[in-house]
Order: structure tokens, then sequence, then C-alpha cells
């Protein structure tokens, strides 16, 4: 094969690249957003979102760098959405306290998040249902049970995660939720195991190791975290049914219908070679002689 062409073979990428102007469009505006975002929080001396957007900045790389890697091809549409649910975590839910802001906010990112790991987790199956050299053959239940089990493993992953966050390092990553009734065993005078409901709490009071008392004036009762915890895994868990549900009938009709199709993605082969031309000069065997 000539050198030029062996070069040029060399340089091309594996995975098949279709329009991605959207794509290079929404990563560009973003990371630019992030950039003026980091200069900000730079000369306002707060080190910690600098952090959080260097952070950032290293996530949106995440999803082409496993394209190169892995050799698979993201839709557009599910490339826009990691980027955008990227952005929407780091910046504007820390940095811009949209958690606390928007109260429906962690709880859509949640849902999403259910529904985009069903989507990853049901492609990597499909990946190794088509792979020859993998003895692995799905059928599209479990194919759909496999992609909701893998959405939710990683959310109860995170959740671990946010946990430990908290209670090493005192942050506030798992949310308080503001409780009006609880219901305890702790308060049953008898000490056995009866629930005492406890309705119309309009504030708690904290009373410290030095006896003084701190009145937090929040209008309920504080719960630390497990409200929080358990409406996230709630939210992921109805995001991972409904693409599970939608990847179930995508590999029944194997492959109609393009909704699906934009947020599953496609493993690339990596292209062979092509064939070496055929000479030009044909080979002519030397005559023959009769002997007279």
């Amino acid at each position: 094969m000539p050198k030029r062409k062996k070069r040029g073979l060399k340089g091309q990428e594996w995975r098949h690249i279709e329009n991605k102007k959207l794509v290079y469009t929404v990563y560009f505006i973003l990371r630019l957003s992030v950039v003026l975002m980091l200069v900000a929080q730079f000369f306002n001396q707060n080190y910690e979102n600098v952090l959080l957007c260097v952070l950032t900045l290293v996530l949106f790389m995440l999803p082409s760098a496993f394209e190169r890697r892995l050799h698979i091809d993201l839709p557009d549409t599910l490339e826009v959405i990691i980027l955008l649910f990227i952005y929407a975590a780091e910046i504007l839910g820390e940095i811009q306290s949209y958690y606390t802001s928007y109260p429906g906010w962690d709880t859509m990112l949640h849902t999403m998040n259910g529904f985009l790991c069903a989507a990853i987790g049901f492609a990597l199956v499909d990946i190794l249902n088509r792979e020859e050299k993998v003895s692995l053959h799905l059928s599209p239940f479990f194919m759909a049970v496999t992609a909701f089990c893998f959405s939710m493993t990683i959310g109860v992953l995170w959740e671990f995660f946010e946990f430990s966050m908290d209670q090493f390092l005192l942050f506030d990553m798992q949310k308080d939720t503001v409780l009006n009734a609880i219901s305890t065993v702790k308060l049953d005078p008898t000490g056995g195991t009866t629930a005492v409901v406890v309705k119309g709490i309009q504030d708690v009071i904290l009373v410290l190791d030095d006896g003084s008392q701190i009145p937090l004036g929040l209008g309920g009762y504080l719960d630390v975290g497990i409200v929080d915890t358990m409406k996230d895994l709630f939210v992921n868990f109805i995001g991972a049914v409904i693409f599970s549900t939608i990847g179930y009938f995508y590999v029944k009709g194997r492959g109609k219908g393009n909704f699906a199709t934009r947020f599953i993605p496609r493993f690339q082969r990596k292209p062979t070679a092509p064939p070496e031309p055929p000479s030009t000069q044909d080979e002519e065997a030397p005559p023959t002689q009769n002997a007279e």
C-alpha cells in the first residue's frame, strides 16, 4: 500500500462521525460559560467553586474520551443531554444554588440520571448481545431488566457517595428536609416498638453541650438526609423504568422507532484496510517453442 494511504488510514477515527455541529456548539457555549464562571470565582477568592469549575471542564471531556477509547458513537441527543446534565448539576445546582432556590431541581436531575443510566446500561448489553466473540444472548425482557438494574445500581452508589461526603467531610450533599410531622418509636414511653406520631411541629431547638439553646426557626422538624435519599432513589427508579420500557420495545421491534436510537450508543468497529489494488501489468507466460 502506498505510504500516503497508510498514513491516512492510521489517522482515521474508528468511530463513525455524524453531523456534530449541534454538539460542538453546545459544548463551546457551556465550556465558555464555565471558564467565565471560573475566572469570576477566582477573583472572588471562592476556591471551592473554582475546583468545581475545573471538575466540570474535566467531565465535559469524558463523552468524547469514551467514544475514542471504547470505539462507540454517542447519538447527538444523548451527548447534548449529558453535557447539559453536567452543567445543570455542577454549575447551576452547586455554584448558583439552584438546589436550594428551586426545590424540584434535584428531583429533575435524579430522574434524568435514572433515564440516562438505563440508556447506557441498555447500550452495553445490546453491544454484548451483538458481539460474536461474547456468548451472551439475552431476550428483550432480560435486556430491559439488566438496564434497569444497572441504572438503580448507579443511583445507589451515588447515594453512598453523598452519605460518605456528609459523614466524613461534613458536607450537605444529602439536602435536609423540613417536616411538620414525624413518627418514631424513640418516644414510646414503654420503650417498646409502638410508633408515636407527633404532628404540628413548628420549630426545633438545639441544646448544645454548654447548655445554650439555638432555635432553628425553620418552621418544622429538620430531617437530615433520609427523605432526600429515598426521594432521589424513587425518581431514579421512575427514570430507569421509563427507558427500560422504551428499550424493550426497541429491541422487540429490532431498531424500529427513532426515539430510542437517540439515546442508545452504537458500537463502531475498526475499519479494515482496503485490499491491495491488482497489478496493472499482466504477467504473460513465456511462449513455448515447438521443436522442429
